[in-house]
């Protein structure tokens, strides 16, 4: 059958199948952020051994935070490199046992907590990692995260291309149930509600793209608010942490609910349009709570001001771009949905991440992206930015793509639209 320009359906397929160069400006972003992140670590390091020292009476060197970080980013640099090269079929025909993975390694960490097990690490009344000992710690919601990034999308992609992602009882009902247990290990057994966040955004995501018409989305929207105000209601801590958002700069001196984003936005503040300069971060000597974690933003701003921080944003939404616009030119939906959804969890603890520093929504716990302290979060960040590089190999001109969707219109309603217009050169191929 002739189609549009004298290409036939299977030239078409054939195009949209055909490796070409892939967008390096994925991995060139990717690793300019871990260097800064790196650069912060090595500036920070000796001044959070030398906290952990005197407040516990460890025994941390001044390079150890460095040290470590290094090694983590070497091997999130290892996990980008494997999903970059095995090809991407690997990962769509496995996704069940990545996601299966992920919910035994969370219930096990469940069963070592309960049993007090010293296995499992208990952090702040959390218990969130495995403890490895000389080898650290390992967060298997990471892996969780993984694991339903590969399947959720392997899944609603093939209903997709059959016309049913609104079918209820055949698409929603299983996606509910993989989104109902891996909200049960996170945000209720580990009580990482920021975690839970970034969960619900892949899935999201996911559903956005694939087109959940509007009564089914509003449906499940609805019922995640519901959800979320009773997870915030049954902890008092997360409830002390909205009445402090929602009292802003009104919260007395002496409320210790306050104390950690007073800290940080002194921080940012500190850094003025240049910043004080590496080595030289106040708020890092322990003032501020989680200044090598999930408060790095802060120390960035205090370190590299104003100007460091509208570079460290740019770089993050550069990337995010190139998601977006490889996501934009694939003309797989199983394919195209992975890339969404690790838009979602990328865009999820950048958002989170920074709007809770800047007070713009209420603190929580969660990582920057290539930035924070950590190996298993950043590992399996780049394992996900590997995948998207990998599959820029694929993407095709927009109105290749638009043919090629033109098969299957019956059968996917609203895929293919582009949302950006870029010259770049996937549109060359």
């Amino acid at each position: 059958m002739q189609l549009v320009g004298g290409m036939t359906r299977s030239n078409i397929r054939e195009e949209v199948n055909r490796r070409h160069r892939p967008d390096y400006r994925i991995a060139l972003y990717m690793g300019l952020l871990m260097l800064i992140g790196l650069i912060v670590i090595y500036s920070i390091g000796p001044q959070r051994a030398n906290v952990l020292n005197n407040a516990y009476g460890s025994n941390y060197s001044d390079t150890y935070f460095f040290v470590k970080q290094a090694v983590s980013l070497l091997m999130a640099l290892v996990a980008f490199g494997v999903a970059a090269i095995v090809p991407y079929s690997a990962f769509t025909k496995n996704g069940g046992k990545f996601l299966v993975a992920g919910l035994v390694a969370c219930a096990f960490l469940a069963l070592a907590g309960w049993m007090h097990l010293g296995i499992a690490q208990a952090s702040l009344g959390a218990v969130r990692w495995f403890n490895l000992g000389p080898l650290g710690s390992f967060q298997p919601a990471e892996v969780l995260k993984f694991g339903v990034l590969i399947f959720v999308a392997t899944f609603l992609g093939i209903k997709a291309k059959q016309g049913k992602v609104n079918d209820v009882n055949g698409t929603l009902v299983p996606v509910g149930i993989v989104m109902a247990l891996c909200m049960l290990f996170i945000t209720i057994i580990q009580k990482d509600l920021g975690t839970g966040v970034a969960m619900i955004s892949i899935i999201g995501s996911m559903l956005f793209v694939a087109g959940i018409n509007k009564k089914n989305g509003l449906i499940i929207l609805v019922g995640i608010i519901v959800v979320g105000i009773i997870l915030i209601a049954s902890a008092s801590h997360r409830i002390d942490r909205i009445v402090t958002f929602l009292q802003g700069d009104n919260t007395s001196s002496s409320d210790s609910n306050s104390y950690h984003i007073d800290h940080a936005k002194m921080a940012i503040g500190t850094g003025g349009l240049t910043g004080v300069g590496i080595g030289n971060s106040v708020q890092a000597t322990g003032y501020l709570p989680e200044a090598i974690n999930d408060s790095v933003f802060a120390i960035m701003g205090e370190i590299f001001g104003f100007v460091g921080l509208v570079v460290i944003l740019a770089l993050l939404t550069a990337l995010m771009h190139r998601m977006l616009i490889v996501m934009d030119h694939l003309g797989d939906m199983r394919l195209k949905l992975i890339v969404a959804g690790a838009f979602g969890w990328f865009g999820a603890h950048v958002i989170l991440n920074v709007a809770s520093m800047i007070g713009i929504f209420p603190l929580t716990g969660i990582t920057l992206p290539l930035l924070s302290f950590g190996g298993t979060s950043m590992i399996f960040i780049a394992a996900a930015l590997g995948l998207v590089f990998q599959l820029s190999r694929y993407t095709v001109h927009t109105s290749r793509l638009k043919e090629a969707q033109y098969e299957d219109s019956s059968s996917r309603r609203g895929v293919g639209r582009s949302r950006h217009t870029s010259r770049s050169r996937f549109e060359r191929h």
